[in-house]
């Protein structure tokens, strides 16, 4: 099913880039008492846990929060996704990526956007932990095409009763094409940066089939896919990754609630990744909106008095699943 957002834009930011922009730059920071945790993975690598239970119930239910790319525990709308489920009296945890936490990884392999592998050990050890807990979980961007993939793949589980993905790139292909053209390489850019700094921090404590006087030429999606991301993840090139990551050849598999938000202007991608209704599975939903951008969805009526409507829009949708 396709249906068509209530949100409503800031009339005072409007604008694909505006909203895209506004939660890093603008966004005041929310105080929460974190308690970190690092969870030793089947291969010998980890990744690192960020819970924010503030003094809640441990038999309170639970919402898994996964960051998109170059995203951690400071990142605007982690902060604001963990502090609006708290309100709602859940408890919530982050997940960081492999090497994302600021510490990087063990292995020479890192987080891709089709890599399930490590989102399936931490659901199955929270069952394992919590077998009576309600649970539900939310993507962003990189983290919601993740998740949609995972709800394909295992189209059985029971771990989580709903489930949302805002902002994903459903189709990697088309989005990598997108971000060669016009304003969205300033965003490649500003991505590609924080990706070869991850690159250069990994080679420091991990043995990888790079050469860093060739990281700088990698300059689009497509060549550090193909020399970087497909290599150390065990793909063939940049083309069996994208085919294989991309969450839209799930979405018919997933038999978990599930709400996809989606802005038609988001600057990461064109609109040709969204699925029509048929691709989608009778419990799946994507809500449009005309505007938007990138994991913005900023409300409000008074100019500079932001109103972040994904803090408003994930917590109404998992009400009647927690």
């Amino acid at each position: 099913m396709i249906t068509e957002s209530e949100f409503i834009p800031a009339w005072w930011l409007r604008g694909a880039h505006a909203q895209t922009v506004w939660p890093t730059l603008m966004r005041a920071d929310i105080e929460l008492t974190l308690r970190p945790e690092r969870l030793e993975l089947w291969d010998g690598d980890f990744v690192d846990l960020a819970w924010s239970d503030q003094g809640l119930s441990s038999k309170s239910p639970l919402v898994i929060l996964l960051h998109g790319l170059g995203g951690n525990i400071q990142s605007a709308y982690v902060k604001g996704l963990l502090n609006a489920c708290n309100l709602r009296g859940w408890r919530a945890v982050l997940m960081h990526f492999r090497g994302c936490s600021g510490e990087p990884n063990r292995l020479a392999r890192s987080y891709h956007s089709g890599d399930t592998d490590d989102l399936d050990f931490l659901l199955r050890t929270l069952e394992q932990r919590e077998p009576d807990t309600v649970k539900a979980a939310v993507g962003i961007s990189l983290g919601g095409n993740v998740l949609l993939k995972w709800l394909g793949e295992h189209p059985d589980q029971s771990y989580i009763q709903a489930s949302i993905s805002v902002s994903a790139p459903l189709e990697l292909r088309m989005a990598a094409n997108h971000m060669v053209r016009g304003v969205s390489r300033l965003y490649q850019y500003w991505m590609l940066k924080q990706l070869h700094q991850h690159v250069r921090d990994k080679v420091k404590r991990s043995r990888l089939p790079i050469q860093l006087s060739q990281l700088d030429q990698w300059n689009c999606f497509w060549s550090f896919d193909d020399n970087v991301t497909a290599p150390l993840n065990g793909f063939s090139h940049v083309h069996d990754y994208y085919i294989h990551s991309s969450s839209r050849y799930y979405l018919n598999s997933i038999t978990t609630p599930t709400l996809i938000l989606h802005a038609e202007d988001d600057p990461f991608m064109p609109t040709t990744v969204l699925p029509s209704a048929s691709e989608l599975s009778p419990v799946v939903s994507l809500e449009l909106s005309k505007q938007g951008g990138h994991v913005g969805f900023i409300s409000g009526n008074m100019p500079g008095r932001a109103e972040y409507w994904l803090d408003q829009r994930v917590p109404a949708f998992f009400q009647d699943y927690l």
